[in-house]
């Protein structure tokens, strides 16, 4: 299995519901370094996995519509607790959306997953895999 990542990240704010967050409820920020992992069992006619400019570029595209945003207030999150885990879902969620509407390139349209990884700081972080 072949594999590309490209890496942005995104600056958030939201709080969580539940006492297993502790002081976490409260509303506080967070800076995620995510990190888009594109995989395919062989390389296309061009030798690439997909095009690594027009990944960089969804992959920003999707962190925009959610950096510099209080969550809490989001439509797309209402009653959900936007976990690092959940968070790399819907990152990976809209990626694949993003390929099935041919925004990665025609190649794109023949990947076998996209991991998502996000990293909450340099010894915490958490993925989410999913198949095309």
């Amino acid at each position: 299995m072949f594999s590309v990542t490209v890496r942005d990240h995104m600056m958030i704010a939201h709080s969580f519901r539940g006492d297993v967050f502790g002081p976490a409820q409260r509303l506080h920020g967070a800076t995620f370094v995510v990190d888009a992992t594109f995989r395919r069992a062989e390389v296309d006619a061009d030798g690439i996995v997909v095009d690594i400019g027009l990944a960089t570029e969804q992959l920003k595209a999707v962190l925009g519509d959610l950096t510099y945003r209080n969550l809490d207030d989001e439509p797309a999150f209402a009653g959900v607790n936007t976990t690092t885990e959940v968070l790399a879902r819907t990152v990976a969620d809209r990626l694949v959306e993003r390929v099935h509407a041919g925004q990665l390139g025609e190649g794109a349209r023949q990947l076998a997953g996209i991991t998502v990884t996000l990293h909450e700081s340099h010894v915490a972080w958490a993925s989410y895999e999913r198949t095309l």
